[in-house]
């Protein structure tokens, strides 16, 4: 088993795979100082003593809504450079990312988004994980470090920003309040985040490198998740679907081409949509 630095291990996928690793025998640590400054000294993240032999980066700005145009997007490109070296100097030998579905073309009208479709992110947030993927993966190549980039889709689960669609939703239904929806047509790739810290864990045990989609490989309809919450939540009568406009530039669908995460990572999702959406939203219930 190994060493495995976990930055954001106290966040909504972190805190998740930290027990899967443990639970699998890696000894588990976070930055060596409990109250480092990622951003200011990300260098001081790595403890070269410890001499972690993973690295898994999942430390981001994620203010729900505002991570998109932050400008603090920029600033955590240059902090994870300078972690990856850090790292790199330590010894470490393998570095496992997370990227996100964002950084890709969602014009293209694919059905499927392949890890060698266009990269062309239409937010700051994409273009900041397409940027700090690129130097990367020159990084880790002359310093000899293995790197998988996990592009993550939509996760989703207890534990996520109470902004986000399944939360909203659960939320204002459970307090008997009316949640208002678009139509719901669009398509997306929705993956339970205990599903997403199975991936990453997967990753840190396997060789495969470059990136690698985490997604469930299925699309499903707006409209039939927000009703999924409803009936979960036992209030289909105050779910408002079409009462909200549709955002513009929405893209009709983004769904991931799983197949390297299936065939190569040895790893497929396990939780079903309906049973991940019951078990979300039965965590918001007040008893």
């Amino acid at each position: 088993m190994s060493r495995v630095l976990v930055t954001g291990a106290g966040g909504f996928i972190g805190s998740r795979l930290a027990g899967l690793l443990a639970g699998a025998g890696h000894e588990v640590t976070g930055p060596r100082r409990a109250q480092v400054d990622l951003l200011a000294d990300p260098a001081a993240a790595v403890d070269a003593a410890a001499a972690p032999e993973v690295l898994v980066h999942l430390a981001w700005v994620t203010e729900h809504g505002a991570f998109w145009e932050a400008p603090e997007n920029d600033a955590w490109v240059t902090a994870s450079l300078a972690l990856l070296r850090a790292f790199a100097d330590a010894g470490g030998r393998r570095v496992v990312v997370a990227g996100t579905c964002a950084e890709y073309d969602w014009t293209t009208g694919a059905e499927r988004l392949a890890e060698d479709a266009p990269i062309a992110p239409a937010t700051a947030y994409g273009a900041a994980k397409a940027r700090l993927h690129e130097a990367a993966s020159a990084l880790c190549a002359q310093a000899g470090v293995e790197l998988a980039w996990g592009r993550i889709f939509f996760p989703y689960g207890p534990g996520e920003a109470p902004g986000r669609l399944v939360a909203s939703v659960a939320r204002a239904l459970l307090a008997g309040e009316p949640a208002r929806t678009t139509e719901g047509t669009q398509v997306r790739d929705l993956i339970h985040v205990d599903d997403v810290a199975g991936a990453f864990a997967a990753l840190v045990d396997t060789p495969v490198g470059g990136a690698i989609n985490v997604g469930a490989g299925v699309g499903v309809r707006i409209r039939d998740v927000v009703e999924l919450v409803a009936d979960a939540a036992g209030r289909p009568d105050l779910l408002r679907i079409g009462a909200l406009p549709a955002r513009p530039g929405d893209p009709a669908a983004v769904v991931a081409d799983a197949t390297r995460l299936t065939a190569e990572v040895g790893f497929r999702p396990v939780v079903g949509l309906a049973e991940g959406i019951a078990g979300a939203v039965e965590s918001w219930r007040v008893p």
